[in-house]
Formats: C-alpha cells, structure tokens, sequence
C-alpha cells in the first residue's frame, strides 16, 4: 500500500510469518576475563572467523564499576561445529584506562591483519575515549599488541572531539569516524586520522552545530553512526539531533564533500518533517549499485516504532520507508545490512516482537518484512535478548550478530542465523 504526504513515499510493511530459519547460539560470554555485554556489529574475514567488541568484562579494574572495562575478541570455528573464543586484547589493565576502555562501536581490518577501533572511556582524558590499533603476533603463540593512534579531548574545549563511534579505513589507510560530543557547541565532529613515519595526526573535517544557538543546530547534533563513502568520495552519515531552523530537531543526513579549502556539509534530508518528530537516527548508513541510501531510525515511522528508509539520491532525494509495528519490530539501533543480488535488506531491532527483546528482520525489495527471529523465546533468555548490533553475512548467506544481554550467563551472546 502506497500513502504519499509532502515529498514522501511511506511503504506500511506486511509482515510476514517467516519459516525454515536456523537460529544457534555460537557463544555465550560469561561476564568475566572472556567479556560481557557485546553491543556493536561483527567483522567477519575471510577465513570465516568473527571478531568483536563487548563492553564489559576482562580486566577487573574499579574504573568500570568492577565488572571490566571490556575487550577485543574473536571467534573461530571449530571442525566439529563448535567456536573457540580468544581474548584478543583486554582493555584498562590498571586504573589509569590510558589504553581505553568501554569499546562500544566494532572493528575494521586492514590488508595486514591490524584491526581498528574505538573505546568511549578512557585515554588521556578518562571520560572521552581513543582511536585504537590491534596489531596480531608475529609468531602464533605471541599477543596481540594494542597501540593507542589518538586521545580524543586533547585541545581545549574538546574541539577536536570526543566519545568516538566506529572508524573506517579508505584504501590510502587513513581512518574516518565521527565523535559524540566535543567541536562546536559539544555537538560532535567528523575527523580524519592519518598515519605518518611515527604517529597518527587527527584533522577534523566537518564540526556539527557550528550556525545556529542553544539547542537549534540546522546542520546536525550528536552523531551516534560512523560515516560512509560513495564511490565519489563523499562521507554520508546521520546525526541523532538537529536538522531544523527553527527547534531541536530530529536528526538528519548529511553529505561531507570535499574541496580545495576543506569538507562541505550538505543536508540531504531533514527528519524534522510530518510524522518523523523523534525520529533520532543512530545506524550506519549504506549504498546500493544505483547509489540509493539505505539506514533506519530508532523511533517515528507510521507506529512509532522506528522504520528503515532508502533516500534516492538520483531522483531527487525521494524517501520511502518500511515502519516497524512494535509486534515485529521496535526501535533499530543500527544501519542494514544489504544483499547485493536480492536488494533484500537484514537487520536488527532492539525491542519488539513476541517478548519485546527485539527481534531480526529481513525487508524484500518490495518492501515486505519477516521476522526471521524473536529473540528471548527460551527461559531466561537463554538465547539472547536485545540486539543492538546489526548483522554480517558469510558467502552462503549465513547471518552473524550479538545480543547485548541474554544467554546462559546473562551475559549476551553471538548468534548465527542460517537459511
């Protein structure tokens, strides 16, 4: 069914029971030195082991409340079925944290191995967190050697940023990201870190805020995603705030461009729109072949229960979206995860579905929605609950997440989804 108000094209999904999904818990963590509460998407390589971050657990150091101040992770699959978890790196080994700490967003590899990523604590300014490099042994029976590229909050007034969100690296290995807060206002900023003989120098790009006053930001406010690149190379991304001229605003997405004097910032589309108050986008967003932009919102839509959306950017920004109904589907925390061949999208909800611990979603290219599976359907959430991580997929078509609690310790787990 097709509604249509100003500028918009609204797709109210059908849901649909999906049948002949295999759900399996891969592992369970325990919430000790093996880690608690996984919270970001996975990396897969291309030997088919995952790698991931939680937020707690390792180290049992009080910055952390006790519980940990998180690790770097990862996962191999064993002949017989099986996965055998290893500690790649254990962050906050004393009470300083000056290595990081809470790692919140997931990771980037490069064509060496090293793995890139970003804590929300620590560094030299405890509370606004570092850009980090995991660099693997050089024989197979030495450690992974962690080496901090950047403390965030280093100028006054934190105008180089603060509390980072996931990184990436173009194909010269310089890393991209955006911060939470710091640059103009608080509001956040995009930064480039680009590596030299001996260190890593940051340049921020673009800082969020910096027209408008108080709470009215037109150009965007607090970024909860990483950017992304089109094949121009262009950054696109989503603020969680702002986008209006004239109040606080829901959010929006931006375009970064670049020139001779530095990055221009345009707003491809603005959330402060009928029927989108609170939208507050926080995914990632992605592109497919024709260039269409795909990411979600963790509220609005037609049920208030979040939506993903695709912006055409060849057909004058048109915006189309698929509304979750809260029964299958509530709040997406993060981007979509597009299948090429198919155009089918895969993601995650943090709640909604049966029990309301969220659910996993497939969106056809027509725009109908299954449920592939509702979290928390055995006792105790054995099976994991609240999913705030997106997906990954393996060449057979295999889906790889975490649940951020649930499983036998209550401590999240990393899940597979098989056709």
């Amino acid at each position: 069914m097709k509604l249509t108000i100003p500028s918009i094209a609204v797709f109210i999904l059908a849901s649909i029971s999906a049948f002949g999904q295999h759900y399996k818990v891969l592992y369970n963590f325990t919430g000790g030195s093996d880690g608690a509460f996984p919270k970001s998407a996975l990396l897969l390589d291309a030997a088919g082991n995952l790698y991931g971050t939680t937020v707690s657990g390792g180290n049992n150091e009080s910055f952390c409340g006790g519980e940990g101040c998180g690790i770097v992770f990862e996962l191999s699959p064993n002949i017989e079925g099986s996965w055998s978890e290893t500690i790649l790196y254990a962050f906050c080994p004393n009470k300083f944290c000056a290595d990081g700490a809470s790692p919140m967003s997931g990771l980037v590899i490069d064509p060496q191995g090293n793995l890139y990523g970003s804590t929300r604590y620590g560094g030299t300014s405890p509370n606004d967190g570092i850009v980090y490099e995991l660099s693997p042994p050089s024989l197979p029976s030495g450690s992974w050697t962690e080496k901090v590229l950047y403390n965030f909050c280093s100028l006054q007034n934190c105008s180089d940023g603060a509390v980072p969100n996931q990184v990436i690296l173009d194909t010269s290995g310089n890393l991209y990201g955006t911060t939470v807060e710091g640059g103009s206002m608080n509001h956040g900023v995009v930064f480039e870190l680009s590596p030299s003989a001996s260190s890593w120098s940051e340049s921020v790009l673009f800082k969020f805020c910096t027209s408008g006053q108080k709470i009215i930001c037109p150009t965007g406010a607090q970024p909860l995603a990483g950017v992304t690149f089109d094949t121009r190379g262009n950054l696109y991304g989503t603020t969680s705030n702002g986008g209006s001229k004239t109040g606080p605003g829901s959010g929006l997405v931006y375009e970064l461009s670049p020139n001779s004097t530095g990055w221009i910032e345009t707003n491809i589309y603005s959330f402060y729109t009928e029927n989108q108050n609170q939208a507050s986008p926080s995914g990632n967003v992605i592109f497919d072949a024709l260039g269409n932009l795909y990411s979600t919102t963790a509220s609005a839509g037609a049920f208030e229960c979040g939506q993903v959306f695709k912006l055409s950017l060849q057909n004058g920004g048109e915006f189309r979206r698929v509304s979750f109904n809260c029964q299958n589907g509530n709040s997406p925390r993060s981007g979509p995860l597009l299948d090429p061949k198919s155009g089918a999208l895969y993601g995650t909800t943090a709640g909604g579905g049966t029990t309301s611990n969220g659910v996993a979603y497939k969106i056809s290219s027509n725009g109908n929605e299954s449920v592939l599976y509702n979290f928390c359907q055995e006792t105790n959430c054995a099976d994991g609950a609240l999913p705030f991580g997106g997906l990954v997929a393996d060449q057979s078509g295999n889906l790889y997440g975490v649940a951020y609690q649930g499983g036998t310790y209550n401590a999240g787990v990393v899940f597979e989804i098989t056709p």
